[in-house]
């Protein structure tokens, strides 16, 4: 008689696997809060991200692309968002960026205006205050200051100085053609501080101011301007450029009118195109270097100052000095300093 074993039944170990799911859900739970936390330290929420608009006079001025690089690079260094636009010396244009930055909530303004006397500006910046925005204008100013909260500039009116006080040493005598730009104070500034030191000079009457130009401080206008200049009486024999995208159009002006005689040219700014002419070209005389990557790092690290509620100075000047044709060996021609 043969006896059938029952089959052995497999031993039921589900009640043993149910400690072992809650540990797994447990970790997989801490790990996800753990990333959240990680996600939210590297990439904090909208609310708390720091907004900055920025919008200059034009961006066709390898100085403001510069100057907007150091506040671009310190804002994503510190997790923010910047919002850079350019009016193309456009008022209404500017006007406009600035309601944009006020609709996206900015925190702060970072301004170089189109027109320092534009009431336009003035009224949009005013709606921006009145949001809570920080304002900080850079490089040039408004007539009215009272919704700034910092100005930081390069010493415009020394930068003038300079360079007068260059032409008044190595000159006995002068006729003098202006480039300028009259809306923008900076440039007037400088302008100012070139004319006042001519004017106070003991020999001040060899030294005549015999031709103005608004050039609006562009290559591409001046150059045209210039050159029909030189073709008209009265005759000059130097310029002084409220910048140096001015004198640089000067410059061409001159080497394409083929003119014999020397025309001393003075500006503002040391940028790498002026300073690569230096010591070249033997009508490129001098210029008064301003620092937009110091600008830049300024205006930004005082927007943030603002908006964590800390005082400031209301005016911040920075030094300005003069490089020439004959200590250009001194300097570093590329790029800015």
């Amino acid at each position: 008689m043969k006896f059938t074993h029952a089959k052995k039944q497999p031993k039921n170990n589900s009640h043993r696997r149910v400690p072992l799911l809650v540990g797994g859900e447990l970790f997989a739970a801490v790990f996800f809060i753990l990333l959240v936390w990680l996600l939210f330290i590297v990439n904090p929420s909208q609310k708390s991200q720091v907004k900055i608009g920025s919008t200059y006079m034009t961006m066709n001025n390898n100085f403001f692309p510069v100057l907007n690089e150091q506040i671009a690079n310190y804002v994503e260094d510190h997790h923010g968002k910047l919002y850079n636009r350019d009016p193309a010396l456009i008022v209404d244009k500017q006007v406009e960026e600035i309601d944009s930055f006020i609709a996206k909530g900015v925190n702060a303004i970072i301004i170089n205006p189109v027109d320092g006397n534009s009431d336009k500006i003035l009224a949009a910046l005013h709606r921006a205050k009145n949001k809570g925005i920080k304002i900080v204008m850079v490089d040039s100013q408004m007539k009215s200051d009272r919704d700034a909260d910092c100005v930081i500039l390069s010493d415009n009116y020394k930068a003038g100085q300079l360079c007068a006080r260059h032409l008044l040493t190595h000159k006995k005598h002068a006729k003098i053609l202006l480039l300028e730009h009259y809306s923008a104070y900076s440039a007037n500034n400088r302008i100012q501080g070139f004319t006042d030191t001519i004017k106070q000079a003991p020999n001040r009457k060899n030294f005549q101011i015999v031709k103005k130009i608004n050039t609006y401080g562009q290559s591409e206008i001046t150059l045209p301007l210039v050159e029909k200049a030189l073709k008209q009486k009265p005759k000059f024999d130097t310029i002084m450029a409220l910048n140096d995208q001015a004198a640089v159009g000067a410059l061409a002006a001159i080497d394409e009118a083929k003119i014999k005689r020397k025309i001393n040219v003075y500006s503002v700014d040391g940028s790498e195109n002026m300073k690569k002419l230096l010591g070249v070209n033997p009508n490129a005389i001098a210029t008064s270097a301003q620092s937009p990557i110091n600008l830049g790092k300024a205006s930004v690290k005082t927007a943030y100052k603002l908006i964590a509620g800390k005082q400031v100075k209301h005016k911040i000047i920075l030094p300005v000095y003069l490089i020439t044709n004959n200590n250009i060996n001194n300097y570093n021609v590329l790029g800015w300093q």
